[in-house]
């Protein structure tokens, strides 16, 4: 019975030491959180360090985390973090309980691994960065130290009465303590929240007031033809809360646009320039319909979507700033875009200023810029894929050349240069569809942006080549639909898409992977006709 006593003890004493663990990170979590309200949202620790994984993270990785979690894919980063750091701190509990001083200097330890991440991430403001992971550590420490206190044999007083003393630990100190340490955790943390909340509100007002004027040069209205009634097909325009989203970083930036400026500098920059938001909205708008497409699009991928974008246009400032493109003798070929998160995007100056609508976008679809999208401005450049053109939440832009500079992505073994690929996807009938034998509408959306879309062909099974019907085109910087009515007969088919582009060229069929300058290859669905 001893025996029995003893282990059950002992396994009571080790759930509780790895649940001292579990508490000590989450106070350091929660009180890293309230700090952080009073240094930046973006300094606290989950968020500092799921902000370095991703910078180390490998193109490949990244972009196989794109393909299976799609827009979910930071979500799944945050939780892959919480748990293991709920990992960790069960761990570290179980240490504590034979080396108190070491389970708690683990604690501290970690801390560490949150203030360099914070301190060195490309937004940093510098050391102050870093505090919220530092306060927020040192309060799991003394919180673990507490705790497996209470866990351990007090030194026994002759004559005195262990009434508090069950099997040799302090049980009623350990359940107060833990209690009230889980109690004071889950305040700060709402606390914390709520004042990170708030500090955002200054944004979402300035976001709420701002008026986009009238443009100077309105876009053409989008010809009736161009939007195919094809059940199945996706709406020409894309609603702005379905457009996509696919960037680094893990908390939205929310930017006061009353506070907000624009620099432009640089080589061959005559003299430096800086705008605010309402300096932009004064000046003659361009209004354009543009189809932007993101370089982790599988063939037949989702990440692509069509607005109607307003904004001033880019060539026109840079002109003012006294920027030539090369060809016209200008010092600089890259035009590096600064994010207020840090990200840099790398533009070729020769496409900005070779007369296509490249430009600062402000609104889009008819109101401002949503936060998710890049408000209060975001850069915008037809043709070319988002990582080198679609900078959002812009605050810089420097020019320099691609001697001397590599943007972000640049230096995670992306292309320099990427323009848009000839691509068409199948969006009726869905993959391992059972359409029903007899006429089924076969139809889809192609795009090659800067360039148009000349023709599109279908081929069933391993059969011909046929044309499809295309809807009208608004302009080469858009997507076209098209159609095809097919005759299905019963059995397996396989249905393939490919399209030619406004030069005559015919999408490949080779197959590629996004990494580094975009996926190429047909689009094929299976279905089974019944």
């Amino acid at each position: 019975m001893t025996t029995v006593r003893i282990t059950r003890t002992a396994l009571t004493r080790g759930t509780l030491a790895a649940l001292s663990g579990l508490l000590a990170g989450f106070a350091a979590l929660t009180v890293a959180e309230l700090v952080s309200a009073a240094v930046r949202p973006e300094a606290s620790p989950v968020t500092a360090v799921g902000g370095a994984a991703i910078d180390r993270t490998p193109a490949g990785v990244k972009d196989f985390a794109i393909r299976n979690f799609g827009e979910n894919d930071k979500l799944v980063l945050q939780l892959g973090i919480v748990v293991t750091l709920a990992l960790f701190a069960l761990a570290v509990g179980l240490l504590a309980l034979r080396h108190r001083r070491t389970g708690s200097a683990a604690v501290l330890a970690f801390g560490v691994v949150g203030v360099a991440s914070a301190v060195t991430r490309p937004d940093s403001t510098g050391i102050v960065d870093g505090l919220p992971s530092l306060v927020g550590a040192v309060a799991g420490a003394v919180l673990l130290y507490v705790l497996i206190g209470r866990l351990t044999r007090p030194r026994w007083v002759p004559g005195e009465e262990e009434q508090e003393s069950e099997g040799g630990w302090d049980r009623r100190g350990f359940l107060v303590a833990a209690t009230a340490a889980a109690a004071a955790s889950t305040v700060a943390g709402a606390v914390g929240r709520t004042l990170n909340g708030r500090s955002a509100q200054d944004a979402v007002a300035s976001r709420e007031a701002a008026r986009l004027p009238a443009p100077a040069s309105p876009a053409k209205p989008i010809p009736a033809g161009a939007q195919l009634r094809v059940p199945g097909l996706p709406p020409f325009t894309t609603p702005n809360s379905k457009f996509y989203r696919v960037d680094t970083a893990l908390v939205v930036p929310k930017v006061d646009a009353d506070s907000w400026r624009l620099r432009i500098h640089g080589k061959g920059v005559r003299r430096d320039l800086e705008f605010t938001y309402q300096d932009l909205l004064d000046r003659p708008l361009i209004e354009r319909e543009i189809t932007l497409c993101c370089v982790s699009n599988e063939v037949g991928g989702p990440y692509i979507g069509h607005a109607r974008w307003i904004g001033v246009r880019l060539a026109d400032l840079l002109k003012e700033a006294g920027v030539k493109p090369p060809s016209r003798g200008g010092k600089a070929d890259q035009i590096i875009a600064r994010s207020v998160d840090g990200m840099t995007l790398g533009t070729p100056v020769e496409d900005v200023m070779d007369g296509r609508d490249a430009m600062l976008a402000v609104g889009m679809n008819g109101e401002p810029l949503p936060f998710v999208h890049g408000f209060p401005v975001r850069m915008l450049v037809p043709g070319l894929y988002g990582y080198v053109s679609a900078c959002k939440w812009i605050e810089d832009i420097e020019l320099t050349t691609f001697d001397d500079y590599d943007a972000y992505w640049v230096k995670r073994k992306w292309a320099r240069k990427a323009p848009i690929k000839t691509q068409s996807r199948i969006d009726t009938p869905k993959p391992f569809g059972r359409p029903e034998a007899g006429t089924v509408m076969v139809a889809g959306v192609a795009w090659a942006q800067h360039r148009g879309i000349e023709k599109v062909e279908i081929r069933v099974d391993d059969g011909p080549w046929r044309p499809a019907q295309l809807a009208e085109q608004d302009t080469v910087d858009t997507w076209r639909q098209w159609s095809y009515p097919w005759k299905a007969t019963p059995g397996g088919h396989t249905l393939t898409v490919r399209a030619t582009d406004g030069t005559g060229e015919v999408q490949t069929e080779k197959r590629t992977k996004t990494v580094p300058d975009g996926a190429s290859g047909w689009h094929s669905v299976v279905v089974t006709v019944d």
